[in-house]
């Protein structure tokens, strides 16, 4: 990334949110676009991969708290105009590179500019390295998504992700040239990067257009690559997803991207998960929930009831006399593993049936009963309560 891309570049607008935007607005505008923009869903689409690398830049330094705050001082000291040299009359005008000021080094007009903004623009864009000197580039970051059945999110997985990225060409071993003997280009002198005046006394460095920023240019290009040194590489990995996993969670892989160049490191892997549903167990933090029916006798006189669990033996659970519709009991310890490697409850709602179609002999001793209760109101309490209002 060129000096006039530090100050210039606007990712705000880029991933379409505000500058105030928040942490989650921004992941979620990140997501939206790289979904819609990724290379396996837009195959062959030269401008669709070109944005799905803008977006994921964009993302590298806004969805990094202290990179973004960075780069935020980095737009208000310079995006704006915030230094300007001073007049002839106060000491001459002079030029000297936005490189060199990055870089820690010595202006052509004698004043010292070591210190502080090397480092931060080192590692804001270049991870630490020496400012726009260094050739190395950091890969591309890479989101996939996996779907997983509800017992291996609660369990965990280890899962195939087949994934597509950028990473050094083969057929030339990433040089470019057909023979592997690729040349210093004559415009950069192998830099990668050319200066040009800005205006005011400022010099800007840009990538070099003739070898594409690589300092390098293919004699004879390689076919397959077409002189770029790279192309497009699909590889399957093996992934642990963690145990207790929710839907919709984003799991942050480092290093596990496309691979860096030149030196640089590899992205970082983005893998978001979708659960689906059970047919009997919900899910509510790291407890597992389920609705066990009760007959109306087994609730009025209490007992015990057998309830299943997710992947093991039933537990049985005492029912106390006079449990109401919809009490919830706890299970303790069947739950969803925590990432400590506890487990939470299982929480247990209790459902007392009405049965539809009662038998002569059911019905008359629900006769007998409503007889021998006739006296109770229970819905005295409520108008009493309706008239005090």
């Amino acid at each position: 990334m060129s000096t006039k891309d530090f100050v210039e570049k606007d990712y705000y607008k880029v991933l379409g949110v505000p500058k105030d935007a928040t942490e989650a607005e921004i992941k979620k505008a990140y997501r939206k676009l790289a979904r819609e923009f990724h290379p396996d869903a837009n195959k062959g689409d030269a401008k669709a991969e070109e944005r799905f690398k803008e977006i994921s830049e964009a993302n590298d330094v806004l969805g990094d708290s202290k990179r973004r705050k960075e780069y935020d001082e980095a737009r208000t000291l310079f995006g704006n105009g915030g230094y300007r040299p001073g007049p002839a009359g106060s000491g001459g005008s002079f030029n000297f590179d936005l490189g060199d000021l990055f870089g820690g080094t010595q202006g052509q007009g004698g004043g010292g500019f070591g210190g502080g903004l090397g480092d931060v623009f080192g590692g804001l864009f270049n991870r630490g390295g020496a400012g726009t000197r260094t050739h190395a580039r950091r890969g591309q970051d890479i989101e996939s998504e996996v779907t997983l059945s509800f017992t291996e999110a609660v369990d965990g997985a280890t899962v195939p992700l087949r994934m597509s990225s950028q990473a050094p060409c083969k057929a030339c071993s990433g040089t470019g040239d057909k023979n592997g003997t690729p040349r210093v280009c004559p415009t950069c002198v192998g830099t990668g990067q050319v200066s040009r005046g800005a205006g005011g006394g400022f010099s800007l460095t840009d990538p070099c257009a003739d070898c594409k920023g690589r300092g390098l240019i293919a004699q004879d290009p390689c076919e397959v690559c077409k002189g770029s040194g790279r192309a497009t590489s699909a590889r399957t990995m093996q992934v642990r997803i963690p145990a207790g996993v929710s839907d919709g969670q984003r799991i942050r892989l480092r290093g596990k991207g496309a691979p860096g160049e030149q030196g640089g490191p590899a992205g970082d892997l983005y893998v978001v998960v979708h659960v689906d549903a059970h047919p009997v167990f919900g899910r509510k933090g790291d407890n597992l929930t389920v609705t066990v029916p009760v007959t109306f006798p087994e609730a009025a006189l209490g007992g015990e009831i057998k309830v299943p669990t997710l992947g093991g033996p039933p537990v049985t659970l005492k029912l106390p006399a006079g449990t109401p519709n919809g009490r919830t009991m706890r299970a303790r310890g069947k739950g969803a593993t925590r990432k400590d490697g506890t487990r939470g409850d299982l929480l247990v709602t209790i459902e007392v049936l009405v049965p539809g179609d009662l038998s002569d002999k059911a019905r008359e001793s629900l006769e007998s009963y409503r007889e021998a209760t006739a006296g109770a109101d229970p819905r005295a309490e409520l108008f009493q309560a309706a008239k005090g209002a």
